[in-house]
């Protein structure tokens, strides 16, 4: 699932890059500048931080404080990664219940942006607690790979090095 997030982040990158790069030729060139591009880059931007979170923690592309987890030991980056479980799952667990009230109240009101060109908005505020629910599966996915290793003392296996989609 977080590989087709990937792959849906990609092709939104495009569509910003593409329709960017148009806005400024019409505003610029044809002095024509268009009324709902830049609204729809910028729901575009919200979509990429929603199915981008889930794929790159899937391909531990995190940030991370280095200074005490890159010279780690592959148990204690369990250790660590256990210790932060608790506040991720409670970020989580808000960015979903809150996410999925403001997606409703959205749809309720038919929400769309008060531009020129009304685009719909409660698409956008559906995909917010959606995607923080595939950042969740990867975090139980990874939360059960380090208890794993701290029972059994097996490593986890090596994160893939192409990071690309």
């Amino acid at each position: 699932m977080s590989e087709v997030l990937g792959w849906i982040g990609w092709v939104l990158i495009l569509y910003c890059m593409c329709l960017g790069i148009t806005d400024v030729f019409l505003r610029y060139v044809l002095n024509a500048p268009s009324m709902w591009i830049g609204t729809s880059i910028q729901a575009a931007l919200v979509l990429i931080a929603c199915v981008g979170g889930a794929y790159a923690l899937n391909h531990g592309a995190f940030v991370k404080l280095d200074l005490f987890y890159d010279g780690a030991s592959p148990r204690n980056k369990a250790i660590l990664d256990l210790m932060t479980a608790p506040f991720t799952l409670l970020f989580l667990g808000v960015l979903i219940w809150k996410g999925i009230d403001a997606a409703l109240l959205s749809i309720k009101l038919n929400q769309v942006t008060p531009t020129g060109v009304p685009l719909p908005i409660y698409p956008i505020k559906s995909a917010i607690p959606i995607a923080a629910a595939a950042v969740l599966l990867v975090v139980l996915k990874q939360l059960a790979i380090d208890i794993r290793h701290l029972v059994t003392g097996q490593a986890p296996a090596p994160v893939a090095e192409d990071r690309s989609p």
